[in-house]
């Protein structure tokens, strides 16, 4: 009998410690981050744009990037400048900077112009609704970005507020897609200027949150050489007080070896070189961070403290009832 009571007592203790495993619903869940909320923030900027310029970026990651993502865009012209020289860019920089709007052949997924207007076009919050429609109606999408016009020159401290809240928002409720924040165009108003204001209350928000931000107003305030003109009311054409900077650069080097001629809505080849550049090292970053931090729900698993209350109750309810019945069976036998 006492070695009938030893393999209950073990095998009680063995089902409490392994119950939590087994039945999930008694254990208490935890989850890898919110996939849109990443372990640091990637700002694409003028500082990264030799990057993929000078070849520096290993074509294998480039590559990753447009095996796993499918992104949507919404802008309008001056959001063009990253991707309204699609062609000029594949002829530049060869096949490896290729998108299609369906992801066709060994391509990158890109929807342009996904949906209409753009960050501010026609007002500050229609942008969310469309977002909520093209992404409910496109699952597979993972990357999402807009851009604004000019509105950013004009916006208030509580527009760009109105525009972080909504970002977050469509986070929460999208937590597989990874949401692209944009500042506005440079407008010649330099640092003193409502645009540099709002545009550092966006920059802010990003590198304090661990965002993903397409710095459009950075990228514009330096030539490729890193020489800065923000200081000087840099305006969108890439006009500064004292000549235009774009004109300048590729006035001094070579076109089709060192910059390539395409459009460019309001602006020169350079700046939207710059900007095409800048897009595919963020989007390249993107997959190599979703790489680095896996997403999806873990296993159920206890933490400490419940797995040994369990092992407790187990222990008390065997002490409380199965000790004193076995002395019943052994009395009731004999």
């Amino acid at each position: 009998m006492v070695h009938k009571l030893f393999y209950l007592n073990f095998s009680i203790i063995v089902f409490c410690v392994c119950a939590p495993y087994t039945l999930p619903q008694f254990a208490s869940i935890e989850q890898y981050p919110n996939p849109s909320i990443i372990s640091t923030s990637i700002i694409a900027d003028h500082t990264i744009i030799n990057q993929v310029r000078l070849d520096l970026i290993n074509s294998t990651k480039v590559q990753y990037a447009k095996d796993i993502l499918h992104v949507g865009y919404f802008h309008t012209s001056h959001g063009s400048q990253l991707t309204g020289n699609r062609g000029e860019m594949i002829e530049f920089k060869g096949e490896l900077y290729n998108w299609t709007e369906n992801g066709d052949g060994n391509s990158l997924d890109l929807d342009d112009y996904c949906f209409d207007g753009d960050l501010g076009n026609p007002d500050w919050t229609t942008w969310k609704n469309r977002a909520r429609i093209y992404l409910n109606d496109n699952p597979d999408v993972n990357v999402l970005m807009g851009s604004w016009c000019g509105q950013v020159s004009s916006a208030s401290e509580s527009n760009i507020d109105t525009y972080l809240s909504l970002m977050s928002e469509l986070e929460i409720d999208y937590p597989n897609v990874t949401f692209v924040y944009m500042t506005g165009h440079v407008d010649g108003t330099g640092l003193t200027g409502n645009l540099h204001i709002r545009n550092e209350q966006i920059r802010s928000y990003c590198s304090s949150n661990n965002r993903v931000l397409f710095d459009f107003a950075d990228i514009e305030s330096y030539d490729p050489d890193g020489k800065y003109f923000g200081d000087k009311n840099v305006q969108d054409d890439c006009d500064y007080d004292g000549g235009n900077w774009a004109i300048e650069w590729q006035n001094s080097h070579t076109e089709g070896l060192d910059w390539f001629s395409c459009p460019s809505a309001h602006s020169q080849p350079l700046n939207a070189n710059m900007k095409t550049y800048a897009m595919w090292w963020m989007f390249t970053m993107i997959a190599q961070e979703s790489t680095e931090n896996p997403q999806g729900p873990e296993e159920p698993r206890l933490v400490n403290l419940e797995l040994w209350i369990y092992i407790g109750i187990g222990i008390g309810v065997f002490l409380v009832i199965g000790v004193p019945l076995a002395i019943f069976l052994k009395k009731k036998k004999l």
